[in-house]
């Protein structure tokens, strides 16, 4: 367990950046927030870097390898890519504690590594397709999904499709997976991608969206193509726009971390570390499902509505 909170005065003078993937999603914005707070709780300068898009794996690299020679205590890092961000990861500890958010790296160098538990997210995602099927259906738990992928190599989304995949191989045999499709990381892609699937596969009977991009694309080609009461799905993460597919019935569940969290921690477990502590080398952020049923709950609203100024 890490020890008690630092205080301001010994905490001084110490910079701790915190490296998003994309600093224009909502999600990272989110988790720039929670570093955010944790930075004036604690006393510590926090830099918000990150590249402008997921896709820019280099820009990543040299953000870091920019951190390092800028004076830093410590360094938070969500990477990008989990081949591409292992060596300079490896690099980077050399120099400075390095802490890893969200996506594990191809790397032992971490000094601690905080995220969801995207398998167990990747299964509850499975159950919550299951049960919005069998609702539509008469309580026949039966059919044929599909799966929109974000960007291939990003380990959280990896391990989110392997849990997912699990859960219908073991307790859902008579859901079959025809539809695997990888994406660009754009939300127009997902909407294509989820168009096509719809006009050649008018059976389909439910669909998982594994990020919040492929969510908002895939949620806007369920609306447009007036199949919501047919078919079913279901995203991970949210924002504004995808509480609002919810509500209309569009999206029937939203598989939710706690970024805010991630952030905070991250910042928190970094400072620890740069004074010397002992802290745990996984730390798990928690997962949440969010249905109709359960959006009025003050938990609910606590991770829908965070706040990030």
């Amino acid at each position: 367990m890490m020890a008690a909170p630092i205080s301001h005065s010994a905490a001084a003078d110490v910079t701790i950046p915190v490296i998003v993937k994309d600093t224009t999603s909502y999600y990272w914005q989110i988790v720039l927030a929670g570093a955010r707070k944790a930075g004036k709780d604690l006393g510590v300068d926090v830099p918000e870097l990150g590249a402008q898009s997921e896709s820019d794996i280099n820009g990543q690299i040299s953000i870091l390898e920019n951190a390092v020679t800028s004076g830093s205590k410590a360094i938070v890092i969500a990477p990008t890519e989990y081949t591409a961000l292992g060596a300079p990861i490896d690099q980077a500890a050399k120099s400075v504690p390095v802490i890893g958010l969200d996506s594990a790296p191809n790397s032992k160098a971490l000094t601690s590594f905080l995220s969801t538990d995207n398998v167990q997210g990747g299964r509850n995602a499975a159950d919550a397709l299951a049960a919005a099927i069998g609702e539509a259906n008469g309580g026949k738990v039966e059919g044929e999904v599909a799966l929109i992928k974000a960007l291939s190599g990003s380990g959280s989304v990896d391990a989110r499709v392997q849990g997912f995949e699990e859960q219908l191989k073991d307790k859902y045999p008579s859901l079959k997976l025809v539809y695997d499709k990888v994406a660009d990381g754009q939300a127009a892609t997902a909407l294509n991608m989820t168009t096509d699937l719809l006009t050649s596969n008018p059976n389909i009977k439910g669909i998982f969206a594994s990020n919040l991009i492929m969510a908002q694309g895939a949620g806007q080609a369920v609306a447009e193509n007036n199949v919501k009461d047919t078919v079913a799905l279901v995203g991970f993460d949210s924002d504004e726009k995808l509480v609002g597919f919810l509500k209309d019935g569009v999206i029937d569940a939203l598989i939710v971390q706690d970024p805010f969290r991630m952030g905070y921690d991250g910042v928190k477990t970094a400072l620890a570390v740069v004074k010397g502590e002992k802290v745990e080398a996984k730390i798990d952020t928690g997962v949440n499902v969010i249905t109709s049923k359960n959006i009025a709950d003050a938990r609910s609203q606590e991770l829908l509505n965070p706040k990030i100024n």
